[in-house]
This record gives C-alpha cells, structure tokens and sequence, in this order.
C-alpha cells in the first residue's frame, strides 16, 4: 500500500509530501520529497512491537534548519573532500567550505536540501518510489548536467533497497549515500553503545585530524576498529585506554571486502528488541558515525525526543571521501557514456 500526504511547505511556499510504503504484515517506511530524505523505518520487534528505528524530524522546518542530513540523499559528493577542490584532466574545481576549509556532503545546499520527484508504484509484494533530480552544470562547483534517480522498494520481508543511478552529459566525480541514523532500539530510546555490530572489513582509511583519508589504509587487526567478530559497538569506547576520535565515538571510512559485488557486509543487532538490520552493497566503502557530534541544542526528533549524541548509528556505503585527490582509492569520476549504478540494501529481521 501506499499513501501519499502533504508533510509541509519550504519557504518559497513549494509543497513537499510524504510517501508511505507499507507492507503485507503493516511495516512501513516514509520518504519525503526534500531531500528524498527516509523519515521512518517502523518495523517489528521478537514480541511483534513495533517501533520506528531511524531519527529524524516531524517538520520541513527542522529537516531544512539543523544539521545531521538526518535520512536524507547526500550528493554531490557524500562525505570530505579535502580543501574543497579536485582537479579532472587538469582543469581544478572549487567547491564550497563547509566544514572549515573542507567540503562535506555536498556543499552549501547539496541534494539534502533540494525537492525532488517522486512516482510510486506496487508490482506483487514490493511497493516502488523513484525520486529523480536534476543537477545543473557547475551546481556547488560540480561540473556536468546531471541526471539522478535513487529507487526505494519495499517488500514484505521487511527488505528495503536503495538503487542509485546517475549519468552525466560531462566528465565529473559522484558519490551518493543515505545519512539514515539507526537505532534498532527504536529513535532515542538509547545510545547505540550497546548495539553489536559485524563487519566484513580489514581495513580501514588512516585520516588526518580533520577526518580526511591520507590515502593509507590500515589494517584493523587488534584495533578498536576490528568488527570482523561480532562485538558490542560501545566495547573499546568504554576502555579509559581506547580513546578513539570526534569524542569517543567512531567517524571512520572501512574499506569492504565484497569486490564490488552486492554482498552482505555488515549485521547490526539489538539484543533487547531482538531487531537486526543484514547490510548489503557493492560499494566499495562504508563510513560507520556512531553521531558523536549531534548537537543536542537543536530542535527534538520525531515526538519531542530530545537529540543525544551517541543515540544512533549512521552506515553510509559510499566511496572513500576525498577520493577526487587520491588516485589510489577507486574512482568516483563518471564519464558522459556511463551509468552511475550502486545498491544498497537494508534487510530487518527479529
């Protein structure tokens, strides 16, 4: 089923609604045309209790004015680019700063902050919503006319998949991802210290004091980053010996195992609800931000629920950031003859 709602109004008056994919068993997911940001994820605990398992806002508003890019698409580029600039065949593009003399996720008003398109649709079990967005020449600094569609689908296993597909009528950098932050427990009902995470990874990007790759990888091995056994995420935080960055908390690019095919790379699991979420992609990257950073001044989640830092969990598959400057990394650049195309998948069981 799916339910379409007026959800508010930006500024200029335009109007941005809701989308609302439910499924057989009533598990649902709700998408909005700004930013074709997620807003909720309700899905079952073990006893059958529902419970929304993101944060996010119950306004245009608060979506537009905090920051967080809470659920919402980020592009051009998700993530740093060091020094807010890259160069494609000589020629050197300036971007905007937005995090001291860096870019991040896209810019001043990345595709976050845009309204997007939106058709849905049911074929069977799976209930579809294509969000499509046109990205003009030099739009934040990026070159290229580009055209963006991500595809949600929902089905009745409680599985959501995230396509991304993009193409370009002039060579350019892309990397898309969701900002969606988890919390299997249910929105700001606890830090996400006690969740327990797994992730098929060795490596991770060795990043300077502003978070950026270097362009060395490390391995993770006997490192509080080594998630190759599943372990409680707040383990080596808690250790007065394991002080790790951003306030004791993980901001970190691991760099996957899965060969750029669409595998099962990470299970996050709540042992009090019974939920976990199975992750899969072929991404290269996945940038785990345990939300160490929230400022818990700004206006409250979904049902007044105060923001707390550490109360979720972000799993953004993407490239490695700054990888416009290292060319080490695998390459974002997209070329006018081909097809951005990357899939990620959220599977909720109990």
């Amino acid at each position: 089923m799916i339910k379409k709602e007026l959800f508010g109004k930006m500024p200029c008056g335009c109007e941005v609604y809701a989308y609302t994919l439910v499924n057989a068993i009533g598990a649902s997911v709700k998408v909005i045309t700004l930013g074709a940001t997620l807003v909720s994820i309700n899905v079952p605990d073990i006893e059958g209790e529902f419970a929304d398992v993101i944060c996010g806002y119950d306004d245009v508003d608060s979506y537009l004015n905090n920051s967080g890019y809470q659920g919402a698409i980020i592009g051009r580029f998700g993530n740093r680019i060091k020094n807010s600039s890259f160069s494609l065949d000589g020629v050197e593009y300036k971007l905007y700063n937005n995090e001291g003399d860096n870019h991040l996720h896209g810019g001043k008003k990345g595709f976050d902050k845009k309204l997007w398109n939106a058709k849905a649709w049911e074929v069977d079990t799976t209930i579809f919503l294509e969000m499509t967005y046109f990205s003009e020449d030099m739009e934040e600094g990026y070159p290229g006319n580009l055209t963006v569609k991500v595809l949600y689908s929902f089905d009745h296993t409680n599985t959501l998949s995230i396509k991304y597909l993009a193409s370009t009528d002039k060579k350019t950098v892309l990397n898309l991802t969701n900002h969606a932050y988890f919390n299997l427990c249910g929105c700001g009902s606890s830090k996400i210290l006690n969740h327990t995470l797994w992730l098929d990874a060795d490596k991770i990007s060795e990043i300077d004091e502003n978070l950026i790759p270097t362009g060395k990888e490390l391995s993770v091995e006997n490192t509080p980053f080594d998630f190759r056994t599943e372990k409680r995420i707040g383990k080596d935080i808690d250790a007065d010996n394991q002080i790790l960055s951003y306030g004791k908390g993980y901001d970190h690019n691991y760099v996957l195992n899965n060969k750029g095919e669409v595998k099962h790379i990470a299970t996050l699991k709540d042992t009090y609800s019974g939920r976990s979420m199975l992750v899969y992609t072929n991404q290269p990257c996945i940038q785990i931000y345990t939300a160490n950073c929230i400022n818990e001044e700004e206006s409250p989640f979904k049902n007044n629920v105060p923001q707390k830092k550490r109360c979720a969990i972000c799993m953004e598959t993407q490239h490695a950031p700054n990888s416009p400057n290292i060319p080490e990394f695998p390459s974002c650049e997209l070329n006018p003859w081909e097809i951005y195309d990357y899939t990620t998948i959220f599977k909720f069981e109990r």
